[in-house]
């Protein structure tokens, strides 16, 4: 078990998780809502009325 810990195969495995971890702490987004959410809805929103009027 000792060997499998110190091993090259374990350290860079759980030094992927390490950074992974550190990563996404660094990287998420804080209490403001993401930038793109209000114009994706707003763009999804005027296509819908337009798409009811090419069917009829």
């Amino acid at each position: 078990m000792v060997a499998f810990l110190k091993s090259d195969l374990f350290l860079r495995f759980f030094g992927g998780f390490v950074i992974g971890a550190i990563g996404m702490f660094v990287l998420q987004p804080g209490s403001e809502p993401p930038a793109l959410t209000s114009s994706a809805m707003a763009a999804s929103a005027s296509v819908a009325p337009a798409a009811d009027n090419a069917a009829l």
